[in-house]
C-alpha cells in the first residue's frame, strides 16, 4: 500500500512538472547557463592562473646548468724563461650551476600581474556580452512559439464552430431546408484546417529544437510557454554590458600603460655560479678545480631615445578609440531605441482598431448565422464571414505578440 502511495505522488509530482508553463525569464537563466560559449568562463581562468603562475615565477631563483668542452688552436702561454709554469691544455673543460635572483624589479613584476587580471576581467565580460547579444535570438524564437500557441488556440476554436455549424446545416438538409452540397463545403473548409495544423505542427517542431538547442534544454512536445508581463521604463538610462566591457577595456589599457613605465625602472638582481673544469678561475693552474662567484648586478636602460614614451602614448590613443566605440554604441542603441518606441505606439494603434473591426465583424457572423439557418445564403458566404473573422481576430493576437517581442527587445536593448 505505502508503496502504490509513493508511485502515485511521484506520478503526480512528473504530471504536474510537465504542465508547467516555460517562461522567458526561464529561458534566459538557461541560456546563460548551458550555452556552450558559458564554458570559456572556467577555461579563461584556468589561463589566466597558469599566465599568473608563469608572471609570479619571475620572483623565484632562476637555475642555470651549463657545461662544455672546447678544444683551442692556441693557449695563453707565460714568456719567462725556466719558469716550471706548465702551459695550458688546448683542450678544456667547465660545467658551471647558476642561481640568479631577482631583487628588485621596478614594480615589472607586479605589473604584469594587474595586465593579466585586467585582461581576465575583460575577457569575462565579453563572453557576458556575448551571452546578452543572444538573448534577441531568445525573444524571437520564444514570441514565435507564443504565436504559434495562440493560432493554434484560434483555428482549434475555428474548428470547433465550424463542426456545431456542419450538424446544423446536415440536419437542414435532411427537412429539406438547406441545398443538399452545403455540408460539401463545410467539410471541405475542415480539411483546410486539418492542413493547417499540420502546418503548424511542423513549425512548431522546427522553433521547439531551435530553442532547445540555445538554451541546451530539451523541450517536450506538450509544453506550454507563460505570456510574460512585460514593462518597458522609457525614463531609465542604458546599462547594457557593453558599456562595462567598454571601461574595462579601458583599465587594461592603463594597466598596459603602467606596465610600459616599469620598463625602464632599474633591475636588481643578485646571482651566484658554482662549476667544476680545468681550468678553473685560476689559469696558471692546469689541472680540474672547483670554483664559484657569487655578486649583484643593476640594470638600468638610462636613455631609450624617448621609446617608452612613444610607447606608452601609443598606448593612450587606444583609450580614445574605446571612448569612440562607446559614443559610437549609444549612438546606435538610442537611434534603436527610438525605432522601437515608435513601433510600440503604432502597433498599440493597430490593436485598438483591431478590436473594433472584430467586434463589427462579430455582428455581421451572428447574422449570417441566422441567415444560414434560414436557408438565406449558403454555406460558401458563411465561412466567407467566418473565416474573416477569424483572420481578424488572427491579427489581433499577432500585434499582441508583437507588441511583447518589441517590449521585450526594448528592455533587451536597454539593459533593464
Amino acid at each position: 500500500m505505502k508503496r502504490i502511495t509513493l508511485y502515485s505522488v511521484l506520478l503526480v509530482s512528473i504530471v504536474s512538472f510537465a504542465q508547467e508553463r516555460l517562461t522567458l525569464e526561464d529561458c534566459y537563466q538557461l541560456l546563460n547557463t548551458n550555452y556552450p560559449l558559458v564554458k570559456q568562463r572556467a577555461l579563461l581562468e584556468q589561463q589566466n592562473n597558469k599566465d599568473l603562475e608563469v608572471i609570479g615565477s619571475e620572483k623565484l631563483p632562476q637555475l642555470d646548468f651549463s657545461a662544455q668542452a672546447t678544444h683551442q688552436s692556441d693557449v695563453i702561454e707565460i714568456p719567462i724563461p725556466n719558469s716550471n709554469i706548465d702551459p695550458l691544455n688546448k683542450d678544456q673543460y667547465r660545467a658551471t650551476i647558476s642561481v640568479n635572483q631577482l631583487i628588485y624589479s621596478g614594480g615589472m613584476v607586479d605589473a604584469s600581474l594587474d595586465v593579466a587580471s585586467a585582461k581576465l576581467k575583460t575577457q569575462q565580460k565579453q563572453v557576458e556580452v556575448s551571452l546578452y547579444q543572444l538573448k534577441k535570438q531568445v525573444n524571437q524564437l520564444y514570441f514565435s512559439i507564443l504565436l504559434l500557441q495562440e493560432k493554434r488556440n484560434l483555428l482549434t476554436a475555428k474548428k470547433e464552430q465550424l463542426t456545431v455549424k456542419l450538424k446544423e446545416v446536415e440536419s437542414g438538409i435532411e427537412y429539406g431546408i438547406l441545398l443538399p452540397t452545403s455540408n460539401k463545403i463545410l467539410e471541405a473548409e475542415l480539411l483546410k484546417i486539418k492542413q493547417q495544423f499540420t502546418e503548424m505542427d511542423q513549425n512548431k517542431i522546427s522553433l521547439y529544437q531551435t530553442l532547445s538547442s540555445l538554451i541546451g534544454k530539451d523541450i517536450a512536445s506538450t509544453q506550454k510557454f507563460k505570456n510574460p508581463e512585460i514593462i518597458t521604463n522609457l525614463q531609465t538610462d542604458i546599462k547594457r554590458p557593453e558599456l562595462e566591457l567598454f571601461q574595462l577595456k579601458k583599465e587594461e589599457i592603463e594597466t598596459s600603460k603602467q606596465l610600459i613605465l616599469k620598463q625602464n625602472q632599474p633591475k636588481f638582481m643578485g646571482f651566484a655560479t658554482g662549476g667544476y673544469g680545468n681550468p678553473g678561475l685560476n689559469m696558471l693552474d692546469n689541472s680540474f678545480q672547483t670554483f664559484y662567484t657569487v655578486g649583484v648586478k643593476l640594470n638600468w636602460n638610462v636613455f631609450d631615445w624617448n621609446t617608452n614614451k612613444k610607447q606608452r602614448e601609443s598606448v593612450l590613443i587606444n583609450k580614445d578609440i574605446v571612448d569612440n566605440e562607446t559614443e559610437i554604441f549609444k549612438l546606435n542603441t538610442n537611434i534603436e531605441l527610438k525605432q522601437l518606441e515608435s513601433e510600440m505606439e503604432k502597433t498599440v494603434a493597430l490593436i485598438s482598431s483591431d478590436l473594433e473591426i472584430i467586434k463589427l465583424r462579430k455582428d455581421v457572423l451572428k447574422s449570417a448565422e441566422s441567415q444560414l439557418r434560414n436557408g438565406v445564403i449558403t454555406a460558401s458566404a458563411y465561412i466567407t464571414e467566418l473565416t474573416n473573422l477569424y483572420e481578424d481576430e488572427n491579427m489581433l493576437r499577432t500585434h499582441k505578440i508583437q507588441l511583447l517581442l518589441i517590449k521585450a527587445n526594448y528592455n533587451i536593448t536597454k539593459g533593464i
